[in-house]
């Protein structure tokens, strides 16, 4: 998971504003209520945190929001998505800067009180070689894929964290597992965003200068993809009910897996390109495939209603369309 600033912190703000029964601040890919300032300064090591802000401070997305609304119940609540710091080199220094942002948020949590804490892990954690579906459980079965180990084993880290506070302390610090993300607000670069906002990318400049688009890879691999709102919507969610220190899978069903190739396809259709989609089978593919259970979440949720995947697509390449600007990229 890629909490680029601007994307799920816009959802989120979405959501919270159409809701007249919490008071939160939100920020990045993060939603807080009334975290206590001392939590950033008691931290005795220094190192780099996560984006925890106080209410009423500003985010690198801008002020944070501050809801006149009423309170919700007492006690110290935050959920927070470790930001992915990958540069030059991606084993090393994610791995590195990740464990610090564990350790220092969660203990920064656990010395304040902080009553609750949701830490965000990503899909690709889970072992390379292992079956599908795969499940909250599998976690640990066995090496993350070789193309991303160090920051794999450092996300999975939380996992063990959470546990051991609870353990020793009693603290109800868990994690939400979110599958591919997509919104209108994505990080739109196509050196260093996702697949989806980058083959927007690459459609909307191949339909501005009549040139066909180039896609890594041979377009085989299926993904999930979830719709930014509606994670913003399961965030808050756990966030207030889930009350279990295992994760939880946040995810569109197994029956909406699609691959790299249809999704391409969609976005073509949805920007109306003419061009050709070239696939270059030079380029690797990554993993093949990450098909995740949402059948835990579904016990809790079985009536909850995903933003259809061509829907959330309309969303997002109409605002592209819309602005007919490359500074949103």
């Amino acid at each position: 998971f890629y909490p680029f600033p601007g994307l799920n912190f816009c959802a989120s703000q979405k959501m919270v504003d159409e809701e007249k029964n919490a008071k939160r601040t939100l920020q990045n890919s993060c939603v807080v209520r009334r975290l206590p300032a001392e939590l950033a300064a008691e931290s005795d090591s220094g190192e780099e945190r996560g984006p925890v802000l106080e209410s009423g401070e500003d985010s690198d997305d801008g002020p944070a929001s501050d809801t006149e609304v009423e309170p919700g119940p007492s006690g110290t609540f935050i959920t927070f998505c470790n930001t992915e710091l990958w540069v030059s080199s991606p084993f090393v220094c994610p791995q590195r800067k990740n464990i610090h942002i564990n350790d220092n948020v969660l203990q920064a949590a656990f010395e304040s009180g902080v009553q609750k804490a949701v830490s965000c892990l990503s899909t690709c954690i889970f072992p390379d070689k292992t079956t599908y579906p795969i499940d909250e459980t599998m976690i640990h079965n066995g090496p993350p894929h070789s193309s991303n180990f160090g920051y794999a084993y450092a996300k999975r880290m939380i996992d063990v964290q959470n546990r051991a506070y609870f353990e020793q302390h009693g603290c109800h610090f868990t994690a939400a597992i979110p599958t591919n993300i997509f919104g209108p607000y994505d990080n739109f670069s196509i050196e260093n965003g996702h697949v989806l906002p980058g083959l927007i990318h690459k459609v909307y400049l191949a339909k501005k200068n009549g040139t066909n688009v180039t896609v890594w890879g041979t377009g085989k691999p299926r993904r999930q993809f979830i719709y930014s709102l509606d994670l913003a919507r399961l965030f808050v969610w756990v966030l207030r009910e889930y009350n279990e220190i295992e994760p939880i899978i946040l995810s569109v069903g197994e029956e909406e897996e699609v691959s790299i190739r249809e999704a391409a396809e969609c976005i073509a259709k949805a920007m109306d390109f003419k061009g050709q989609l070239l696939f270059d089978e030079s380029k690797s593919d990554g993993q093949f495939k990450k098909t995740a259970s949402n059948a835990k979440l579904r016990k809790y949720l079985p009536d909850f209603q995903f933003t259809p995947f061509d829907q959330g697509k309309r969303t997002t390449t109409d605002r592209i369309e819309l602005e007919g600007t490359l500074e949103i990229f």
